[in-house]
C-alpha cells in the first residue's frame, strides 16, 4: 500500500495488505445461502478479528455468547478468542467492513481456492484452528 490512499469505495477492494499491519474489506453476503454461518467457529491463536456492519443483520458467536447485529455494530475477536459469523437476515443482504491481518485475509483466500483441500490443514498453516 503506498504511504497514503485514498478510496471511493471498498466494494471489490481492500485498504492494506501482505506488508501492511492490517487488511480491512468490504464484504456482502446475500443471505440466500441457507447456511447459519458465514465461517464456522474457529479460532485465530495469533490475531485479533473485527466487523463493522453496514446494512442488513449479522449473526456472532463470541466464545459461548451468540448476538444478532445491525447496522452501526461493530464485533471483535481477540486472538484465541473462539468465534463464528454468519447472515442474520432470514434471506437479506447484509454488507460489512471486516479489519484483519495479512495472516487472516490469506487464509480466507487460500479457503477459497478452487479445488479439493484439507481445510483443517489450511487453518492450521495460518496459526488458526477450525473448531465446528
Amino acid at each position: 500500500m503506498p504511504s497514503g490512499s485514498f478510496f471511493a469505495s471498498l466494494a471489490g477492494e481492500q485498504i492494506g495488505g501482505p506488508r501492511a499491519d492490517f487488511v480491512i474489506v468490504e464484504w456482502t453476503d446475500s443471505g440466500e445461502s441457507g447456511h447459519e454461518w458465514i465461517a464456522p467457529l474457529h479460532v485465530h491463536h495469533v490475531d485479533d478479528e473485527a466487523w463493522y456492519v453496514l446494512e442488513g443483520m449479522l449473526r456472532f458467536r463470541i466464545d459461548d455468547e451468540i448476538r444478532e447485529v445491525g447496522p452501526h455494530s461493530a464485533v471483535a475477536a481477540s486472538k484465541g478468542t473462539p468465534h463464528a459469523f454468519g447472515n442474520a437476515g432470514h434471506g437479506q443482504a447484509a454488507r460489512y467492513l471486516v479489519v484483519m491481518t495479512p495472516k487472516i485475509r490469506a487464509l480466507v483466500q487460500a479457503l477459497h481456492e478452487p479445488g479439493d483441500r484439507d481445510y483443517g490443514e489450511i487453518f492450521r498453516a495460518h496459526d488458526s484452528e477450525l473448531l465446528g
